[in-house]
């Protein structure tokens, strides 16, 4: 059949058109990923709100400043009504790796906790047990060169290789005299990160080193850096959806006079603490990523911010402005745990004349950690300080 002319000349029209867009997709896919221009930006979406966690694990390490970070986790779960995972007395089991029948009130198929925060050796398959899927797990690490001095400082007395050594400077040149491996109390002499991480003894090759370090970054949404512990702070109040206030804490556990090294000492203290170093180098260019995405601006501002929180609530809530001696603490509430040797820990007393509720507030700021778990003890099971305070509190 025969069409009319004007249907033919639609029949060409028709098909020129579909070479052209066939032709067009082709370039457009050809060319399209080599283009300069940038794509126009989509339009900006406001903010979402988020709805603040409350379902966390915390690793507390050793001599890494997470005394202070255990302080506003009581703080914020005693203020919401949260559910704490706790010990029976003041560690789960440490140094034996965790085992959920370690906490107080568990039972298989029983109500999840809602925040777990006390020393343990990680164990993830058992805090799994106790805590719920959407838990946010983070810890805090410290350079090894420092790390290292404080162990020693704390430690004198309860690890071998650290009592048998005259003083810090002998045991660096020559820790292998001192050091006994296996021996009871000796994690706390090399490589305590690495132990506290539940990580093996001993990796074996680099290869299997950098699988252990990235096991733990699938298994920490967040690591703060202790010498960067403002900024640690403030990402983790991000990455929580905690107000500003939340974060603000005062420093627990701190030791009088800590010894100055030297970079050749700082230098050893990392060659002999080596899978601590490669876990802390690993994990600090990670939170400095974390950092960058944040915002350098926003970062300083809001470390300045908590900064000025924090001062402000030293003038108001304690005596002095700051942290004493523990034998200046006429409150045994307040009192910190002295280990045994001789490093001091400072604690904090308040200001006379602050009225009832200032005074509470004022106290669960100031409040050591062992009193504290004290209170939530006493709060979920109508007991609590039924145990003496362990060698590495």
């Amino acid at each position: 059949m025969k069409l009319p002319p004007t249907c033919r000349r639609l029949q060409v029209l028709a098909a020129a058109l579909g070479v052209c867009v066939t032709v067009g997709f082709v370039v457009q896919f050809l060319v399209g990923p080599f283009q300069r221009r940038p794509p126009t930006a989509p339009a900006a979406r406001p903010p979402q709100p988020c709805r603040p966690r409350t379902h966390l694990v915390f690793l507390k390490t050793h001599k890494t400043g997470s005394s202070s970070v255990v302080n506003l986790l009581h703080r914020f779960g005693e203020a919401h009504g949260l559910r704490f995972a706790l010990p029976h007395r003041y560690q789960f089991g440490y140094p034996s790796p965790f085992q959920a029948s370690r906490v107080k009130g568990y039972r298989p198929g029983g109500p999840p906790f809602d925040i777990l925060c006390h020393h343990m050796r990680f164990n993830l398959p058992e805090v799994q047990k106790v805590m719920p899927n959407d838990t946010f797990y983070f810890s805090i690490v410290r350079d090894p060169g420092t790390l290292g001095e404080s162990a020693f400082a704390y430690y004198r007395a309860i690890a071998p290789a650290f009592r048998r050594a005259p003083s810090l400077g002998a045991f660096l040149a020559s820790p292998g005299r001192f050091y006994e491996p296996g021996a009871r109390g000796n994690h706390y002499a090399r490589n305590l990160l690495w132990f506290d991480f539940g990580l093996p003894s001993a990796p074996g090759d680099a290869g299997a080193v950098a699988a252990a370090v990235a096991g733990v970054e699938r298994a920490f949404a967040l690591v703060l850096l202790a010498e960067h512990f403002d900024e640690s702070l403030v990402l983790l109040r991000d990455a929580l959806c905690w107000a500003e206030d939340d974060v603000a804490a005062f420093a627990h556990n701190g030791r009088r006079a800590p010894a100055t090294l030297s970079a050749a000492q700082a230098a050893r203290l990392r060659a002999w603490n080596a899978l601590d170093w490669a876990l802390y180098a690993h994990l600090n260019r990670s939170f400095w990523r974390r950092a960058e995405a944040f915002g350098a601006a926003r970062l300083r501002d809001e470390v300045r911010r908590l900064r000025e929180r924090r001062d402000a609530l030293a003038r108001r809530c304690l005596r002095g402005g700051g942290p004493v001696a523990a034998g200046a603490i006429a409150d045994g509430r307040l009192r910190p745990f002295q280990p045994p040797g001789r490093a001091e820990i400072l604690g904090y007393a308040l200001r006379a004349g602050l009225p009832p509720a200032e005074r509470e507030r004022c106290a669960r700021l100031a409040t050591p950690e062992l009193q504290y778990k004290d209170i939530l003890d006493r709060r979920q099971f109508g007991t609590g300080g039924n145990g003496t305070a362990p060698p590495g509190a």
